[in-house]
């Protein structure tokens, strides 16, 4: 019985201490094994954890954004990788906020930004979106960005995406926004229907094919009047439809590049800087009354023509009457040319005279 109950007491103590040292070799496991940390690095991306930067290279052909980017990233830079669609949350880790403040996506092949692609980047500053191929831009593209500062969007907007650009820029997420930049993106005209919700400051339009600016912009403008607006390398038609525009670059100095503003149309100004036209030259009243002058000259000829067939066609019997007299008398002095033209030439006549 001694050994039994012996026995007993030694089995349970070793099974209390395998459980025990189970226990203490899941632990060990567990703190062995490599477990991946918010700090980690991306692959394919260097990272610099004490400017918080992250940039991301080609890598392979790669088509999509790289995974769990480190929470501490304050600057973002994902370039030259073929990337057709920023979708919705596509910065979101694990469904928490990112501390990032500039996030730069130039030259990646971007075609379509969907709804809230930037959700959670709420302390962004600086989005650089230049040199993309986008056609499809959604409306709520850039909500969830309330402290966005700078925007570029330079040689990025496809024909096809002019017109969702403007619905997408007037997001009331974007009142702060500080800084817009769209050149080279074929426009012809600011893609934003009301300036003033928006913090702007710079307004950059270079090389777009904008001809005129509209009345309500210039309105705006004259409003803002902290805006500066950069209108280089645009095909500006120089005619009576620039007058609004015309003063305003006369009288404003909010145009910081005005002296490189060039009239393309017409052929007689062409090359011409706009703020060097004289005030005639895009006068509407002076044109119309110009076109008018034209107008009422045509009148009084077709007037004079209309009461000079009125008299050929009163004395119509006296003009032929006197177009038969005209035509009998030259009758009759063609025959007697003739009749003399006979004398002369009859031999028999000549040795008579002789």
């Amino acid at each position: 019985m001694r050994i039994t109950h012996r026995a007993q007491h030694l089995s349970c103590v070793f099974s209390v201490w395998n459980r025990r040292g189970l226990h203490y070799v899941a632990l060990l496991c567990l703190l062995s094994s490599p477990v991946r940390t918010d700090d980690a690095c991306p692959s394919s991306c260097s990272c610099a954890m004490d400017s918080g930067a992250v940039t991301c290279l080609p890598d392979g052909g790669q088509t999509d954004l790289p995974a769990d980017i480190p929470r501490w990233t304050s600057t973002l830079i994902i370039k030259g990788r073929n990337i057709p669609t920023l979708p919705q949350g596509a910065f979101t880790v694990n469904g928490t906020e990112l501390e990032m403040v500039t996030l730069s996506l130039s030259h990646n092949g971007i075609q379509t930004i969907e709804p809230y692609a930037f959700l959670g980047l709420t302390r962004l500053h600086l989005l650089d979106l230049s040199h993309n191929q986008l056609e499809t831009i959604s409306s709520r593209a850039f909500h969830g960005i309330p402290e966005l500062r700078s925007l570029f969007l330079n040689c990025s907007v496809s024909p096809d995406a002019t017109a969702q650009l403007s619905g997408a820029l007037s997001a009331q997420s974007l009142r702060n926004l500080y800084r817009l930049e769209l050149a080279g993106n074929m426009l012809k005209s600011i893609p934003m229907e009301k300036l003033d919700i928006y913090n702007l400051h710079a307004l950059v339009l270079i090389n777009n094919s904008v001809e005129n600016i509209g009345i309500e912009n210039i309105s705006s403008l004259y409003q803002q009047r902290r805006i500066r607006v950069y209108l280089a390398l645009n095909p500006f038609r120089c005619n009576c439809e620039l007058e609004v525009f015309y003063y305003w670059l006369k009288n404003s100095s909010q145009c910081q590049d005005a002296e490189r503003v060039i009239c393309s149309e017409p052929e007689a100004r062409r090359g011409v800087p706009v703020e060097n036209l004289r005030g005639e030259d895009v006068d509407c009243m002076n044109e119309n009354l110009e076109a008018v002058s034209y107008v009422f000259l045509g009148i009084v000829l077709a007037l004079i023509g209309v009461v000079f067939l009125m008299v050929l066609y009163l004395n119509r019997g006296g003009i032929k009457r006197w177009l038969n007299n005209i035509r009998g008398a030259c009758r009759d002095q063609m025959e007697v040319y003739h009749y003399r033209y006979e004398q002369d030439s009859d031999p028999r006549l000549a040795n008579v005279a002789v």
